[in-house]
């Protein structure tokens, strides 16, 4: 599993993790998408939008490894902001590739983009 060196573990001062620290002995979490309903506090769209802000530091617009990256909070942008970069796709794989739609990020988030 490839750990994204640089990339915050967590948004500061909350328990919402971003990164994993070893690979799960039991088997790896799928990328699955979650619906984000208009009714979430703020405090997990703020999440979102610092995860999304990470992404595109680390990564841009080119395709990178899932590794270490928390598939819960990944799953919050599958499939709209985050979209598969290879096809077939294997959403069980810590080598997964995996690109940002930077159109549709910077609609949904767009103060996570410092332009």
């Amino acid at each position: 599993m490839l750990k994204h060196r640089g990339f915050p573990g967590r948004l500061t001062g909350t328990d919402f993790q971003f990164t994993i620290r070893r690979a799960n002995p039991r088997g790896v979490t799928p990328l699955i998408r979650r619906e984000r309903y208009a009714d979430r506090k703020a405090v997990d769209r703020m999440a979102d939008t610092a995860f999304m802000a990470a992404l595109w530091a680390q990564f841009g617009d080119e395709p990178f490894e899932r590794g270490n990256l928390d598939a819960g909070r990944l799953s919050w942008l599958f499939g709209r902001e985050v979209l598969p970069a290879e096809d077939p796709f294997d959403p069980l794989s810590y080598d997964a590739l995996l690109v940002i739609d930077e159109q549709a990020a910077r609609a949904s988030f767009p103060d996570a983009f410092a332009d």
